[in-house]
């Protein structure tokens, strides 16, 4: 029995992986139950990855010359440490491509990048039902945080908190 990790080749995305991406996403959002949360399409995509003003970046996993898998990350910052970080946003394997060690590599490649690039903290989040990617992300040393919750605000409720007054003043308080 061969035992040894399938060969995966990682390298940064490109533009004419973005439609293989954004498949990705959409599996993703499948898996998770999420997909009517997806408003996104490739366009968008490929200018948050590609634009003028990128907010994001990825790695490609290939296999036989097929992207099988994906990481999507961005840099954030922590003032106790006075350090960026980097948060993996998604890393997704294709249901076919699954159990062969591909997540971890990539895992392990985006780990890399965070040490590459002097962050003090590489981190994710994951659904508290998924048991089987809370085991790996243990198996490979993370810490799940038990006392930590997403806070998120989207859609009208983020255009109403932005119009909220701080102050009693009659103009919303400005930035900069």
């Amino acid at each position: 029995m061969n035992t040894s990790v399938p060969v995966l080749t990682i390298r940064p995305a490109r533009a004419s992986d973005v439609v293989a991406i954004f498949g990705m996403v959409h599996e993703l959002a499948v898996f998770e139950n999420l997909e009517h949360l997806v408003v996104a399409n490739a366009a968008m995509l490929r200018e948050a990855l590609f634009g003028a003003n990128p907010s994001c970046e990825a790695l490609v996993g290939t296999a036989n010359g097929e992207a099988v898998t994906f990481a999507l990350f961005f840099h954030n910052f922590s003032t106790f440490l006075c350090q960026k970080g980097l948060y993996l946003e998604d890393l997704y394997v294709k249901q076919d491509a699954r159990c062969k060690g591909y997540g971890k590599q990539m895992l392990v490649a985006v780990a890399q990048l965070a040490v590459e690039r002097h962050c003090g903290r590489f981190e994710w989040s994951v659904l508290d039902w998924n048991a089987n990617a809370i085991d790996f992300y243990e198996s490979v040393g993370a810490v799940v945080m038990p006392d930590w919750r997403i806070c998120r605000v989207a859609g009208t409720a983020l255009h109403h908190l932005s119009c909220m007054q701080t102050v009693k003043t009659n103009k919303p308080a400005r930035l900069g």
